[in-house]
């Protein structure tokens, strides 16, 4: 009893493990991801709610187990854990809402004799530009948590910052949470990397594309804009064109 009580606690329910598999044995679905039930400090009568082979002394929401599991209920970093329909329709969405709310009425008001074609490009570098920072957000957040968990060691903080200490894992933590790591967080590091790399090619795509569709303005309106910046609002009078240039009136009777 005791001995399957501790496999249980130490051994994540793994996809290859699972009594209904996923098609695709590279990226975990949904219904096959790792959940552990959150610990509480209060519901565990061992020391920061770990077992007592572990005497884990990180605080519970900075061990890598627990930060996993919060980053697969926050958004957006969720939206990379979920089914491949539904974390491409998030991003599209995403996408689209900046482009047509943000990005579309900016490059319209920039630039009002711009064409059609100049615009939606215009439109969807903002909305590119977008999701791609927001991806680059998840990135990092499952870059952290990935590396926390294949890590041997676990840096915390007690109380503060300025009490930072490192715990070294147990054998049994560390092949739970490296189990964690490879089966879960890597396929989807893996996916979010091929989703900057499309993401970074769109824009620089549509960023030139809107650079060299942009027509240039016509001679004749520069020339006129040049004039009329140089003339003067007012009217004109001989007696101030003499005193801001006597000579051209050299030998002229003052109409004075």
């Amino acid at each position: 009893m005791a001995a399957s009580l501790s496999s249980s606690l130490f051994l994540p329910k793994l996809p290859f493990l699972s009594p209904n598999p996923n098609p695709n044995p590279n990226f975990p679905s949904k219904r096959n991801l790792i959940s552990l039930p959150p610990l509480s400090a209060s519901a565990s009568p061992f020391r920061n709610g770990s077992p007592p082979e572990t005497d884990c002394p990180v605080p519970l929401e900075q061990q890598p187990v627990n930060e996993y599991q919060s980053l697969v209920s926050s958004l957006p970093f969720a939206w990379a854990a979920s089914d491949l329909n539904l974390y491409v329709s998030r991003l599209v969405t995403t996408g689209f809402s900046f482009a047509l709310f943000l990005g579309l009425p900016v490059v319209a008001k920039g630039d009002p004799r711009a064409d059609a074609v100049h615009v939606l490009l215009g439109a969807s570098s903002a909305g590119l530009l977008a999701v791609t920072i927001a991806v680059v957000r998840i990135y990092l957040g499952w870059a952290y948590v990935g590396n926390r968990l294949l890590s041997a060691t676990v840096e915390y903080e007690e109380t503060g910052w300025y009490d930072g200490q490192t715990w070294v894992k147990t054998p049994e933590v560390l092949a739970r949470d490296r189990l964690l790591g490879s089966f879960t967080v890597k396929p989807i590091l893996d996916r979010v990397k091929f989703t900057l790399v499309g993401l970074a090619v769109s824009l620089v795509l549509c960023l030139v594309l809107y650079v060299n569709t942009e027509k240039p303005k016509d001679l004749t309106e520069n020339l006129n804009q040049n004039v009329s910046e140089r003339v003067v609002a007012g009217k004109y009078s001989d007696e101030s064109a003499r005193s801001f240039e006597p000579d051209a009136f050299c030998g002229e009777p003052d109409s004075s």
